[in-house]
């Protein structure tokens, strides 16, 4: 009895994951760094390893780490260590962390807008460039980037459609459904992305603009490709029943991510495709 439990809170048990994604992540700085610098090879424990090397080690630690500490918080809830009270504190969590990733794309506009509206140029600061830089050819935002943005827009009208249908309905197979149609555009925006970059005729080291729009709008594209991961892992989970009307904290982190992805969509197409021209 003096080990009861009393309480809605989860205590957790001594975990390996946070120090092994600690590592793994110092692995891929180091590695990335070495890279980047073109150093031959470091010698971190005696043993000397290539940059290229020590990154795709902490890569893949890195990913078996997300792989086992998600597995683990996926077994909790289905043991019934997700109390309402659990949940409110991973909603929470979330809820933190997609506010830093919004931090993150703040810093790519305010670069580009600090650009845009004040350009340097070969008389800066007296008087200044223009915008895009010469040279830029543009991207034509009734194209490709008007189709992604519809795809996007419809992903994300199936990924809501999918949560009625669970939280209002239990319908697991509309559900899943509407995950799958999510998950389809989801890999139609990162293929048509793929192509309008190979259409560009500047590159990431090509001024100041080519600089802000790839790292702007690839590390969006990026974010696509984990968000729709993320939908693909909810929708295989539903499939084998992990996931029920009320208790289904992944696929709310993973839609609100999605629709996140979206809204930052939108800005970067209105502000870079459009304006930005």
């Amino acid at each position: 009895m003096a080990h009861a439990k009393n309480h809605d809170y989860h205590i957790l048990h001594p975990s390996i994951w946070p120090f092994f994604g600690a590592v793994s992540a110092f692995f891929m700085l180091v590695g990335g760094v070495a890279w980047m610098k073109g150093e031959s090879g470091i010698d971190p424990f005696g043993l000397t390893v290539s940059g290229p090397w020590l990154f795709l080690i902490g890569l893949v630690g890195v990913l078996f780490t997300m792989f086992g500490w998600w597995a683990d918080v996926v077994r909790e809830g289905e043991t019934g260590d997700h109390t309402p009270v659990v949940r409110i504190g991973l909603q929470y969590g979330i809820i933190l962390f997609i506010m830093s990733e919004v931090m993150f794309f703040v810093a790519w506009f305010w670069a580009f807008f600090k650009n845009a509206l004040y350009p340097m140029g070969p008389m800066s600061p007296l008087k200044d460039g223009v915008w895009p830089p010469e040279g830029i050819v543009t991207l034509d935002p009734w194209h490709l980037p008007l189709m992604n943005t519809l795809i996007l827009l419809l992903s994300g009208v199936a990924v809501t459609w999918a949560h009625h249908a669970l939280v209002h309905d239990n319908d697991r197979k509309t559900t899943i459904n509407g995950l799958a149609i999510a998950v389809v555009l989801g890999l139609c925006f990162t293929a048509l992305q793929a192509l309008e970059y190979s259409h560009a005729t500047f590159g990431l080291a090509d001024t100041v603009y080519g600089g802000v729009f790839y790292m702007a709008t690839g590390f969006h594209g990026f974010h696509v490709i984990i968000g729709t991961i993320f939908l693909f892992v909810c929708m295989i989970r539903l499939m084998r029943g992990q996931m029920t009307q009320t208790n289904h904290v992944g696929f709310e982190a993973a839609a609100w991510y999605w629709h996140f992805v979206d809204v930052v969509w939108l800005f970067l197409f209105f502000a870079i495709y459009i304006w930005g021209r």
